[in-house]
């Protein structure tokens, strides 16, 4: 089977194949040697697929925003991203069984993570306990101050 530049009979004195879209994005190029690279987009310009001749592929998804949500190639390797309305990402998680989540204040500062390595680290706010009411053994106390 021929390859691209063979088909358009270019002349690689002239430089390595390089092809575009009516968009800009490159779609292929090719060596000399024979070596290519093809990708393909979405409507929004998003890289969603990758493939070069030696047989090595990458699989993209993205939401609305534009984030890749789905990541996956060739030997089995992907991930999985998910975003909140801010833009920011919530959740990953991967083919190795990896796995972590955030949480993020009104700033888009994370204050919350947790992975599957059992990795807990907790910024968020802590509820005042001043003017708190308990009762004990039957009597009540306002509470004033909690131990740290």
């Amino acid at each position: 089977m021929k390859t691209i530049a063979e088909l358009l009979n270019h002349d690689f004195e002239k430089g390595v194949l390089h092809l575009y879209d009516s968009k800009g994005n490159k779609i292929y190029f090719e060596f000399s040697n024979g070596y290519w690279s093809k990708y393909e987009y979405d409507s929004n310009g998003n890289e969603i697929y990758y493939e070069q001749s030696d047989g090595y592929w990458v699989k993209n998804e993205y939401n609305t925003n534009g984030n890749v949500i789905y990541f996956e190639q060739s030997d089995g390797y992907w991930t999985k991203k998910e975003y909140d309305s801010n833009g920011n990402q919530i959740y990953y998680e991967n083919s190795e069984r990896f796995w972590f989540k955030h949480e993020y204040d009104t700033n888009g500062n994370i204050i919350y993570y947790e992975d599957s390595d059992g990795l807990i680290k907790d910024k968020r706010p802590k509820e005042s306990c001043e003017d708190k009411v308990v009762e004990i053994d039957g009597k009540t106390y306002k509470l004033v101050e909690l131990n740290k």
